[in-house]
């Protein structure tokens, strides 16, 4: 009896995008979607008057790696397609970010995610959505093959 879609079994078993290396990926975001989170959220409602650029940019980090994270987590062409974009954009993030706290520090009194391409994450944000993008272009390929 053929399959139907309901039967197939997730792309997590059958070497989806969160399988293998995938769940490192996986792992990797939603630590920083924690993180990044929960000290924007601190930031945002303690202290915004004192740097509202860096802790709105943190946020906006928090939120790409969210939807990252779940996109990875759910599978399937779309979500791939999905991941794929919001990669893109968080590498354009963390290079922009990078680069303009380089070029103007006077811009942000305190640190986001992103800031320095991410040296205070070991250069983490920087290395995550090239890996990803890395990861999502071969899973595609592999699921081609």
């Amino acid at each position: 009896m053929p399959e139907t879609p309901t039967d197939a079994a997730p792309a997590t078993s059958r070497g989806g995008i969160s399988s293998g290396p995938g769940k490192l990926l996986v792992t990797l975001y939603g630590i920083f979607t924690v993180g990044a989170a929960s000290r924007s959220i601190v930031q945002l409602s303690t202290r915004f008057d004192e740097a509202p650029l860096a802790y709105v940019l943190s946020a906006v980090a928090a939120l790409v790696y969210a939807f990252i994270t779940l996109s990875l987590v759910r599978g399937g062409e779309g979500a791939r397609k999905a991941a794929l974009i919001c990669c893109a954009v968080e590498l354009l993030g963390v290079l922009t970010v990078g680069t303009w706290t380089l070029a103007e520090p006077s811009a942000f009194p305190d640190a986001t995610v992103w800031s320095d391409y991410g040296m205070g994450y070991l250069f983490i944000p920087v290395v995550l959505p090239v890996t990803g993008l890395l990861w999502l272009r071969r899973s595609r390929a592999s699921e081609d093959a």
